[in-house]
């Protein structure tokens, strides 16, 4: 009995040794599994995006950091259409995509025609399908007008236009008027002035289009230089360390990125 009983306390001492063993195999699993989650939401459900340039002022600015919806346009499946909200690309949406020139770089711009749609653009208005557009989101920072930006579709002259937008010129061109061709979008920036869209490289492949962006979760006023660079420049690290609080625009942090309704285009005539 005093042997069996001397050997009694040794069971907990195994227990707790193994339990000790077991935590940090615990936590490791869990934070796993914790980054795994996390990478793979950032990689298939949302993207972070940068803007670099200010084509899209003053809806986004230079230094506005987007989250991307990449599941926003995905194809709508037997029962994936049922459980998340899927939409087609529309007017007025703002979207990111794979620049047609350059398909490792990625640009933001407005949807301004879907396909079948006709338009141009005359002293600097935009027409879509007959009607002069109210944009309130865009913004002219030039009173010049120039022949081609300002009055489109027309021959273009000194610029670069590229030969995409030569065919889409040659080709798309019905009565004065750019027609959208099935599968393509025409793309423009909201600052139309300084703007490099659809006038000057074609048009937007459906597929090319990444997603929707969602939310500016940081806002940090930097220069175009800091920003293009595939990683963070030294001098972008500097500017962070030094400015961070003063030069991040706390007021823009947060926002919402909000499509603009064109629904009443569609509205039959009266």
């Amino acid at each position: 009995m005093r042997k069996s009983q001397a050997q009694t306390p040794a069971a907990p001492e195994i227990s707790k040794k193994k339990h000790d063993a077991e935590a940090p195999r615990g936590f490791v699993a869990e934070w796993t599994v914790t980054i795994l989650l996390l990478l793979f939401g950032t990689t298939t459900l949302v993207q972070a995006f940068v803007i670099p340039t200010g084509s899209m002022e003053d809806s986004l600015l230079i230094g506005d950091h987007l989250l991307v919806d990449k599941l926003a346009y995905a194809p709508q499946g037997a029962i994936g259409k049922y459980l998340l909200p899927y939409q087609d690309v529309e007017r007025g949406d703002i979207i990111v995509f794979r620049y047609p020139i350059d398909l490792n770089q990625t640009f933001v711009k407005r949807v301004v025609g879907a396909p079948g749609d006709r338009l141009k653009v005359v002293d600097k208005q935009l027409w879509v399908n007959g009607a002069a557009l109210d944009e309130p989101y865009v913004v002219h920072k030039s009173d010049y007008i120039d022949a081609y930006r300002d009055n489109f579709p027309s021959p273009p002259r000194s610029m670069q236009v590229y030969q995409s937008a030569v065919d889409m010129l040659e080709n798309h061109v019905r009565d004065g008027e750019i027609v959208v061709p099935e599968g393509n979008y025409f793309a423009m920036g909201d600052n139309r002035d300084l703007s490099l869209d659809s006038r000057y490289w074609g048009f937007v492949p459906r597929d090319h289009i990444i997603g929707k962006p969602l939310i500016i979760y940081w806002s940090y006023d930097a220069p175009t230089s800091h920003l293009q660079d595939a990683g963070i420049s030294l001098a972008h690290l500097r500017d962070l360390a030094l400015n961070f609080f003063p030069k991040t625009r706390w007021k823009r942090t947060f926002q919402l990125i909000h499509s603009y309704d064109w629904s009443a285009l569609d509205a039959p005539q009266q």
